[in-house]
C-alpha cells in the first residue's frame, strides 16, 4: 500500500544529502517463524540530522505499515518529525499520524514551527480528527496540530498521498527557519528531551505488543530500545 510514499520519503532524504548507514545487531530485517510478515529497516545519515529511521512492516492483507522518525541534531530545536501510516486490507481501514512533534508546548515555540502544521490541518479536513487516546498523553511530545486521519481506501490512495507531500515540504521549511533564527533551547536541553522522548516513546509505544506478537517479546524488546528508541537506554538525572 505504501510503496509510492516510501520512494517518495526516500527520494526527500536522497535529495537533501541522506547516506544509507548500515542497520546494527540484526535489524535490518526481520521475518516471523511462520513467515506471514516481514520487517525492514534503514537509518539515514542526512545533514542537519542526528539520526533518521525508517521501518516497513508487511504483515500481507492483515496489516501494512510505513513509520519514521527523525531527530534534528542536538544544535538545533526544531521539532521531531514523525510519521506513522497503517493500513489493514481486509478492514479497507486506515489509521494514520503525521505530526511535527514538539520538544516543549509553549506559544513561542509553537508560532515559530507550526505554521505549516496549521495550514494543513485546515486544508485537509480528512486528516483533522482529534487525537484521543489511552496510551498518550497527545499534549506531551504531540502537537495540537498533528495531522490523524481515521479512513478508507478512499482516504488512503487519494488524499494522503497529498498530505504526504505537503507534510514533508513543511518540514523541510521548519528546517530552513531554524537554521536562519537563533535556537530557544540550548543544546544540552534538547539533548535531554531528546532522551526523555525516546524513553517515554519506548514505554508508550503500542508497536511493542505487536512486534512481539510476529517476533516475540525477547526480540522486540531489543529493537523497540535498541534500533527505534536508543537513547531510552540513557541514564539522566534531569526529568520533565
Amino acid at each position: 500500500m505504501f510503496d509510492d510514499l516510501f520512494s517518495e520519503l526516500t527520494r526527500n532524504i536522497l535529495d537533501h544529502g541522506g547516506k544509507k548507514l548500515m542497520v546494527p545487531n540484526g535489524f535490518c530485517e526481520r521475518v516471523s517463524k511462520n513467515g506471514n510478515c516481514k520487517l525492514n529497516s534503514w537509518l539515514w545519515d542526512v545533514p542537519e540530522f542526528r539520526r533518521w529511521r525508517v521501518t516497513r512492516l508487511d504483515a500481507g492483507e492483515r496489516l501494512q505499515v510505513l513509520n519514521s522518525v527523525a531527530y534534528p541534531h542536538y544544535q538545533n530545536d526544531m521539532p521531531i518529525m514523525g510519521i506513522d501510516l497503517l493500513w489493514f486490507e481486509k478492514k479497507q481501514k486506515l489509521v494514520s499520524i503525521l505530526d511535527f512533534q514538539p520538544l516543549v508546548q509553549d506559544k513561542e515555540y509553537f508560532d515559530r514551527y507550526f505554521d505549516g502544521l496549521k495550514s494543513l490541518k485546515k486544508c485537509f479536513s480528512e486528516f483533522n480528527f482529534d487525537m484521543k487516546s489511552n496510551i498518550y498523553d497527545p499534549t506531551k511530545y504531540f502537537s495540537p496540530w498533528a495531522l490523524f486521519c481515521k479512513g478508507s481506501n478512499f482516504e488512503a490512495e487519494k488524499i494522503l498521498p497529498k498530505v504526504f507531500s505537503s507534510f514533508l515540504k513543511n518540514y523541510w521549511v521548519n528546517l530552513d527557519l531554524s537554521k536562519a533564527n537563533e535556537n530557544q533551547i540550548k543544546s544540552n536541553e534538547v539533548k535531554l528531551l531528546h532522551i526523555d522522548y525516546d524513553k517515554y516513546s519506548a514505554d508508550k509505544d503500542p508497536a511493542h505488543g505487536l512486534f512481539s506478537s510476529f517476533f516475540g517479546k525477547e526480540w522486540s524488546d531489543h529493537y523497540m530500545k535498541e534500533f527505534l528508541f536508543p537513547l531510552s537506554l540513557e541514564k539522566i538525572n534531569s526529568s520533565f
